[in-house]
């Protein structure tokens, strides 16, 4: 560059331009050229003068430290004078200079520059009319400064609290999120429950970007009035928060509250970045002004009115999903908080981490963070936090539950040891049950001269029915079936290898319950029609059939397809299952936290106390179940777990039919069916007692009557529902005095009547069990041909029975008033329809039980 066009450069585009021509032309003789590459520092602060520098071409940054001690950024523009106020006034340099991008300066040196102060007095006249200038638009700055620091002060977030802390995919997608919302001017949309810190995640993403340097304010929607004056300012009033915050970033905290009036203002600055005053009464409205002010919002929940017009949104985990993270939540506030309160930092041992994992944390961080601040109180200074100084609220599903495990270790032991249930089901199940099948065909064929006839009916029915109640669909984990549908499937793969089938779950949770339901119908009039009960060879064709159907499916799908969804007597079980006083379930957070291998579900290679085993054979996870029917209570999720996460129960006698339950439609066909089985089990009771004379001996009048005991009784339940839907439509009319709710969906009511369906079937079954069951030993030895009347039987009064067949019907009437009203939720007057046919059940099955 010639010395006339620098000396035309000074002149036009430095603020060296007030100097006379022939001073520039004396200043450009000493100039030289310093070219600076990107992110090199220029100046420091505080240090010595030894240059002034002119900006000709390039990015580059200043750095003022103010009072605060925060550092403020401008950016030079080409034709910036550096130094001129020190070098004029022998002071340090007050200002720290970074390039941003090459940048070409011309420099001079200080003594050069000094002695052209000498040299023409001009320079020094020029700057002290230069510094009044500057003096007096200083001052105005200042005033405007000082007003806008004053409007902002009360709204200011003068830093981010943390970083996010953790290390799950959730944690990691939000670091993510929150670097890719940085990196641009947009707006931005964070949601999520209360207590995640949302305006935390606002302030990193402000103080991550090219903003940082400029203010952020927080403002509360509730606070906003409804014309928006403090954001918006007045017309020839006082200014907006918009106006004040120039450049900086707007947090519109809890949008959810924010007033209906403002939505489209909001959204108009959203989309175009302009707001509309507010006009005074009587006033012409003006144009709508700008901000460069970057907003964004804070919702607890999705905002789908703003979502087209924001370009970021951040939805927020909460801590029950992140529960990975937990271990390292609590160890950073206890590090803070130690901090604080100069304390010495404890240790948290991994079962206080497993009980905090058990808990859901519906107030996210800060209930965690106060959680953690009251233990550390509560430990008084030990070296160890244990799982007593926490003090989580048990979440809905695990009140009223006390942990059989826990209470008892010795039980823990057996259930993990090989006895439960390896040992016992092919040590001893898997060759009695042959035996019992090949005595049913070749010993005499009645239940008084055939102990494996006897012991079918006399004793594993009221047993099983009895336990229900108590150990739920524990036969299913020394099942005969099943046991010898994996010994098929083991034999099968050892000498014809191959992959067997994936699970048809679609098509299984759709049609197996039916399927099921139909095996039912079919064994109960077989039952009822060939005198299956008091036919030995019979009885054996039902258990070998029911075992082969658990082969067949063994022998093409993987696991127990059968026992999950097909098995009448696995059907049968999980229904009365659900009444059951224990429960398998598993710790969920302690199974999201800390479980990366999920071998209870699937299987796998044991590590730690874990086992190695081949997963749930019904493909159920613990931490997800809801219900005892899809359980079987082998324990295998507990031998593979090793985490102790898996907890065996005793809870509230069916109280997961009012809580996590979900209804289905086979199941209730199921139950109604069970209760007709206890009619059809009384079938010629019923002839008697309506005086139909049918001739029971032919068969189509006998399965007609057999069929009609079935449906029957269900009509009773289907009337009362009727009953109940037309009180709450008459409840709808003006003129009718009394209202009624809206009754549940028969679905969902009829479970009201199981305890009365197992209380029935109970009471039936007790007169076997309490009469013929007794007489085991002449039984048995009347089976190999002992006829012996001294043996000793041990038969129940007549009278006894009847008591107890009494009690277990009234009992079951009771609980199913009980259920009834927990399930329907409703006041007792819109259920009464429903109770009445419980009572007229209950009334029916006395007369056929009892009263015979």
């Amino acid at each position: 560059m010639s010395t006339a066009t620098l000396v035309n450069w000074l002149e036009s585009a430095t603020e060296l331009g007030m100097l006379p021509r022939n001073v520039l032309e004396s200043i450009a003789s000493e100039l030289e050229v310093l070219i600076v590459p990107p992110g090199c520092r220029v100046t420091t602060e505080n240090t010595p003068v030894t240059q002034l520098y002119i900006l000709a071409s390039g990015q580059a940054e200043r750095y003022r430290r103010q009072k605060a001690g925060l550092m403020w950024a401008t950016g030079l523009l080409p034709g910036a004078v550096v130094n001129l106020s020190a070098l004029q006034q022998a002071q340090l340099t007050d200002s720290r200079i970074v390039t941003i991008t090459e940048c070409q300066f011309q420099t001079i040196t200080a003594e050069k520059w000094q002695a052209l102060v000498s040299r023409y007095p001009e320079i020094t006249a020029a700057y002290a009319q230069r510094l009044a200038g500057k003096l007096e638009q200083l001052e105005g700055e200042l005033a405007y400064e000082q007003d806008r620091q004053a409007a902002l002060r009360p709204y200011l977030v003068p830093q981010a609290k943390r970083g996010i802390i953790g290390s799950s995919r959730y944690a990691v997608k939000l670091r993510q999120q929150i670097r890719t919302a940085a990196n641009d001017d947009l707006s931005v949309l964070i949601s999520g429950e209360p207590g995640l810190e949302k305006d935390n995640i606002a302030a990193l993403i402000h103080f991550g970007s090219k903003r940082r340097h400029q203010p952020i304010i927080s403002l509360k929607s509730a606070l906003i009035t409804a014309n928006g004056a403090e954001l918006f300012g007045r017309v020839g009033g006082k200014p907006g928060l918009l106006e004040w915050l120039g450049e900086g970033t707007l947090i519109l905290n809890d949008l959810q509250e924010l007033p209906r009036e403002l939505v489209p203002q909001i959204e108009q600055l959203l989309t175009t970045g302009n707001y509309n005053p507010i006009v005074p009464e009587g006033q012409i409205s003006i144009a709508p002004r700008s901000t460069n002010a970057r907003i964004i919002l804070i919702s607890e929940s999705t905002q789908p009115t703003f979502s087209k017009a924001i370009e970021h949104q951040i939805k927020v985990p909460g801590l029950r999903v992140r529960k990975t993270d937990l271990e390292a939540q609590v160890n950073y506030y206890i590090n803070i908080i130690c901090r604080q309160k100069k304390l010495s930092k404890p240790q948290i041992t991994p079962e206080a981490i497993r009980r905090l994992q058990t808990y859901d944390f519906p107030g996210n961080l800060l209930e965690l963070q106060g959680m953690v601040n009251r233990a550390l109180v509560q430990s008084q200074g030990s070296n160890l936090l244990t799982e007593e100084v926490f003090w989580p609220q048990a979440p809905k599903k695990q009140l009223f539950r006390l942990n059989l495990l826990n209470a008892y270790p010795w039980l823990r032991q057996f259930l993990n040891s090989d006895w439960y249930p390896d040992r016992i089901n092919y040590g001893f199940t898997a060759w009695v049950f042959p035996i019992v099948v090949m005595i049913l065909f070749i010993a005499p064929q009645d239940r008084q001269h055939n102990f494996a006839l006897n012991l079918f009916w006399a004793w594993w029915w009221p047993l099983i029915l009895l336990f229900f109640p108590i150990i739920g669909r524990l036969w299913c984990a020394y099942c005969p079936f099943m046991i010898y549908g994996e010994i098929a499937q083991k034999l099968s793969l050892k000498f014809f290898p191959r992959t067997l089938q994936k699970w048809p779950r679609e098509t299984a949770e759709k049609w197996g319950g039916w399927f099921l339901f139909g095996l039912f119908v079919l064994i109960f009039l077989w039952e009822e029609l060939w005198n299956l009960e008091n036919t030995a060879y019979l009885s054996s064709c039902l258990l070998l059939l029911i075992t082969a159907g658990a082969v067949v499916f063994s022998l093409m799908f993987e696991r127990r397809f059968w026992c999950r969804y097909l098995c009448p007597i696995g059907g049968m079980n999980g229904l009365f299952a659900k009444l059951s006083i224990v429960e398998l379930r598993a710790q969920q957070g302690t199974c999201a936290a800390e479980c990366t291998t999920y071998h209870c579900y699937k299987g796998g290679v044991g590590f730690g106390e874990g086992a190695t085993t081949n997963g749930c054979p019904i493909y159920s996870h613990p931490a997800q179940l809801t219900d005892n029917k899809d359980c079987v209570l082998c324990m295998t999720c507990l031998k593979a777990c090793p985490h102790r996460s898996v907890e065996l129960n005793i809870r509230p006698p069916g109280i997961e039919l009012w809580t996590t339950h979900i209804p289905h439609s086979y199941e209730v066909a199921l139950l109604f069916l069970l209760l007709g089985g206890v009619y059809l089990h009384r079938l010629p009771e019923i002839d008697r007692l309506l005086g139909l004379q049918i001739d029971l001996t032919q068969f189509l009048p006998h399965l007609g009557l057999s069929i009609a005991a079935i449906i029957l009784p269900a009509i009773i339940p289907f009337l009362a529902y009727g009953a109940m839907q037309g009180f709450y439509q008459l409840g709808k009319l003006e003129f009718i005095p009394f209202k009624s709710c809206k009754p549940l969906p028969f679905i969902d009511l009829a479970y009201g009547y199981l305890p009365l369906v197992l209380g029935g079937n109970l009471a039936y079954y007790f007169k076997l069990g309490l009469e013929e069951g007794g007489q085991i030993i002449p039984v048995t030895f009347a089976t190999f041909g002992q006829i012996g009347d001294n043996l000793p039987s041990f038969i129940a009064h007549p009278a006894v029975i009847t008591f107890l067949q009494g009690t277990t019907l009234i009992l079951a009437l009771l609980i199913t008033f009980f259920l009834t009203q927990k399930i329907a939720k409703r006041p007792i007057r819109s259920i009464v329809p429903q109770h009445l046919a419980s009572v007229l059940l209950v009334i029916t099955l006395w007369i056929s039980i009892v009263g015979n």
